[in-house]
């Protein structure tokens, strides 16, 4: 399980040191593609593998459905991690997100968002302010 929140710092070579507490678990290449909410995501291959079975079994009749597949498989790209743990973050995806120089990785249990820093905290503090009520929601529909 990936948990935990690490401060680092994109280098000029655009490379990203990736938590050693992360590093086991993500394996040697890894999957980054555009995140929900302005942030990166990286999965493990395996974890990519099976979001990807689920989303072939979306609807391509659905604009919906195509619409958020090629939001998430036409941003993703291989990644692999170098022999100091770090992977190339492409420009694309690092315009997507809005990095700078300073990011914020968490561990979101099955993937890792990177996220600019200011931005992390702003959306922290409006999450924050929130937590009650989504667990209000989670609880009446029985997940919590």
């Amino acid at each position: 399980m990936l948990i935990g929140e690490y401060l680092h710092t994109i280098d000029p070579k655009k490379r990203l040191s990736l938590p050693a507490k992360f590093r086991k678990e993500l394996g040697k290449t890894v999957i980054v593609t555009r995140g929900l909410d302005h942030c990166l995501f990286v999965f493990p291959t395996g974890s990519w593998k099976k979001l990807v079975q689920k989303f072939s079994g979306l609807s391509i009749g659905s604009s919906e459905s195509r619409g958020f597949n090629r939001f998430m498989l036409s941003g993703a790209t291989e990644a692999d991690v170098d022999s100091a743990g770090r992977i190339l973050i492409p420009d694309y995806l690092k315009g997507f997100a809005g990095l700078n120089t300073k990011v914020v990785l968490a561990g979101v249990n099955d993937r890792v968002e990177i996220w600019d820093e200011n931005r992390w905290e702003s959306y922290k503090k409006t999450i924050e302010t929130e937590g009650d009520g989504l667990a209000q929601k989670l609880g009446e529909i029985g997940v919590i």
